[in-house]
């Protein structure tokens, strides 16, 4: 995955993902008995923040934040397990705990002296969540950008279906269509460089298998149940076309604080009003 990395980087129409790419590192992690290492970003001073992506996506969705944080915090940013430009051998297990084991594997490489704080994007959200539950000790505070899978319960899809959906999702009018979907205004904001992120990490090997596989295991939901004990925040788009109003109304019965809206803002408010994020980053992470 390096090596494609590598590759790819120069074809990158984005600055700033370019920018990103160049800090990635590989982390051996040989607890998780995967002998390739996994990509890391890692940039910035100051106390650690843990950034989290969502399904299907990878640490170049940072991108446009990353900057802005790095002169705060030691921002350290990896692809989950199984996604984005991980490593994904034949033989290992996709699904859930996967995910969380490749994480804590991650913080166990961090000094334990310093909890980290976390950012969950959609399902990173579900996944800030998770982690902050098994390593209560290793997580400080949270802050969920339009959190998807805290409500519901995890559905396995069966066999067939799981590669059928693969293929659905690698269709580049489908990826076109959902990239478009994710910001509050496409027609303005989303261009060749955008799209090209969306799909870039498609070009891993077993990315369909993966992702199949990843969608037999049910995924991430019922998430939010009980909440972690660790100050929490939550933002959404009021624009948010990904998550629906009946998923937002099970999120809300769940969470103890208020939500804050941002207007003029999609599924992806690092995105859509990366700087908003970032100075409440600041504010909340300097009280959390």
């Amino acid at each position: 995955m390096k090596r494609l990395l590598e590759e790819l980087r120069s074809g990158l129409l984005d600055p700033q993902a370019g920018a990103l790419t160049d800090a990635v590192e590989w982390w051996s992690l040989p607890s998780l008995g995967v002998e390739d290492p996994f990509p890391v970003a890692v940039l910035g001073e100051g106390e650690p923040l843990l950034l989290l992506h969502g399904f299907d996506s990878s640490f170049l969705e940072y991108r446009r934040l990353a900057p802005l944080l790095s002169g705060r915090f030691q921002l350290i940013i990896p692809d989950l397990f199984g996604f984005g430009f991980s490593p994904r051998p034949l033989a290992a297990t996709y699904g859930t705990e996967s995910v969380m084991l490749h994480l804590e594997a991650l913080l166990n490489k961090l000094p334990s002296s310093r909890p980290v704080s976390v950012i969950g994007a959609s399902m990173g959200g579900s996944v800030a969540v998770e982690l902050a539950r098994r390593v209560p000790h290793r997580v400080r505070s949270l802050l969920l950008l339009a959190p998807a899978g805290l409500s519901g319960r995890r559905m396995a899809v069966p066999p067939l279906l799981d590669r059928f959906g693969a293929w659905f999702l690698s269709r580049p009018g489908v990826r076109r269509g959902l990239c478009r979907q994710a910001f509050a205004d496409p027609d303005a904001s989303v261009g060749a460089p955008e799209e090209q992120i969306a799909s870039l990490h498609l070009q891993c090997p077993g990315w369909a298998e993966a992702l199949a596989a990843f969608a037999r295991s049910g995924g991430f939901a019922g998430s939010g149940t009980p909440l972690p004990s660790q100050p929490l925040h939550v933002i959404w788009g009021a624009q948010d076309r990904i998550l629906r109003e009946p998923q937002k109304r099970a999120a809300l019965e769940i969470l103890a604080e208020p939500v804050e809206t941002f207007e003029a803002c999609g599924h992806l408010p690092h995105l859509d009003h990366p700087q908003r994020v970032a100075e409440r980053c600041f504010t909340f992470f300097d009280h959390g």
